[in-house]
C-alpha cells in the first residue's frame, strides 16, 4: 500500500512542523511506502489530496489539526465524485481541537494515531455536505457545522496563542459572552417533518460527538449511523450562558431547559432576520450567512482507527 501523509506544520502552535521527523521515523520502522508533503497556504491540504486519490494512494493521512482535515475531506470527496474510490483517510492528532478524531475513534495524540495506523483497523463513516453562505456548490466536513454562537466563539479561539485544546475555546466563551452575541431568529426545518422557529444562541449539526476540543455537542452521536445530531440552544441572558458551560463540558446540557436535541438527514436553517456566523469543523463558511442546507452522505468516508 502507498500512503500520502499531509502535514500543517503551523498546526498544534507549530507541533506539526516539529513532528515530522517523529512521523518520518516511525513510518519507515513500520515498513510503510509513504509520501510527506507539507501544506504551504489555505486549501493546499485539498488540493494535495484529491491530487493523491487520483494518483492512486491507497491511504491519505493528515497530521494536522481540524481543519486541515476538513479539506483533505473536501479533496478525497471530489475525487470520489469522478469515481476515485479506492483511499482510505486517518489522522495524526497534532491539532488544537482534534475534534473529528476524538468523534471517530481516532486517537487524538501524535504516538497512538501511529500505531492504530500500523494496524489497519477500519470502518466507514458518514459525511456532512452543506451549501450556502460562501459555499454555495457545497463545503463536506467530517465532525460538525455550528451556527451563531459556537462559531464566534471559535474565531475567538484562534486569537489566543498561548492555549491549545479546551483551554482556549474556553477563553474564546468568556470573550464571546461579553463582546458579542446578538443572535438571529431561525426557522429550523427537519428532514421536511419539523420546523422550530425561534431566537437561537446556536445551532451545532453533529457527525461527531464534540467541537472546541472538549465541548461535547453531541454526546451520543454515532459518525455511521446516516443522522446528524443536532444541539439547538435558545438565547441567554449572559449569566446564564456561563452557567451552561459546565452541562456542555460534561454533555449533560439535553436537561436544560434552553437546549433541544434532534436527529436528522436533512437540515435547513434559515434566517427571519439577522445573519448568522457558521463554521465547519471550525473552519468559517460564512460570517453574514442567511440560509445553509445540510444533507448526510451515508457512509462515504473510509478510515483508519482504533
Amino acid at each position: 500500500m502507498k500512503y500520502f501523509v499531509i502535514v500543517n506544520p503551523t498546526s498544534g502552535r507549530g507541533l506539526g512542523g516539529k513532528s515530522i521527523l517523529q512521523i518520518e521515523s516511525s513510518l519507515r520502522e513500520y515498513g510503510l511506502d509513504f509520501t510527506l508533503v507539507q501544506t504551504e497556504r489555505v486549501w493546499h491540504a485539498a488540493e494535495l489530496a484529491e491530487g493523491a486519490v487520483r494518483d492512486g494512494y491507497d491511504v491519505i493521512v493528515c497530521a494536522s489539526g481540524d481543519g486541515t482535515v476538513n479539506e483533505a475531506i473536501n479533496g478525497i470527496m471530489r475525487a470520489r465524485k469522478d469515481g476515485f474510490n479506492g483511499a482510505a483517510f486517518t489522522v495524526l492528532g497534532i491539532g488544537t481541537g482534534n475534534d473529528f478524531a476524538g468523534g471517530t475513534g481516532i486517537p487524538t495524540n501524535l504516538n497512538d494515531g501511529l500505531k492504530v495506523l500500523r494496524e489497519n483497523k477500519r470502518k466507514k463513516i458518514d459525511v456532512g455536505l452543506v451549501k450556502g453562505g460562501d459555499y454555495p456548490e457545497g463545503r463536506y466536513f467530517g465532525n460538525g457545522i455550528g451556527v451563531g454562537f459556537d462559531a464566534a466563539v471559535g474565531n475567538e479561539a484562534i486569537k489566543v496563542r498561548w492555549a491549545r485544546g479546551l483551554p482556549a475555546y474556553l477563553i474564546g466563551v468568556i470573550k464571546t459572552v461579553f463582546l458579542y452575541y446578538n443572535p438571529a431568529q431561525v426557522e429550523i426545518v427537519l428532514d421536511d417533518k419539523e420546523t422550530i422557529k425561534q431566537v437561537s444562541l446556536m445551532i451545532s449539526v453533529m457527525n461527531g460527538r464534540r467541537m472546541g476540543g472538549g465541548f461535547q455537542m453531541a454526546p451520543e452521536s454515532l459518525p455511521d449511523d446516516g443522522l446528524f445530531d443536532l444541539c439547538i440552544a435558545e438565547t441567554a441572558s449572559k449569566g446564564r450562558i456561563l452557567g451552561l458551560i459546565p452541562h456542555f463540558i460534561r454533555g449533560t446540557q439535553a436537561s436544560q431547559p434552553e437546549v433541544k436535541m434532534r436527529r436528522a438527514s436533512k437540515v435547513s436553517i434559515k434566517s427571519l432576520d439577522m445573519t448568522f456566523p457558521a463554521h465547519a469543523d471550525g473552519e468559517f463558511i460564512c460570517l453574514d450567512g442567511s440560509h445553509l442546507t445540510l444533507e448526510l452522505l451515508p457512509k462515504e468516508l473510509e478510515i483508519i482507527c482504533a
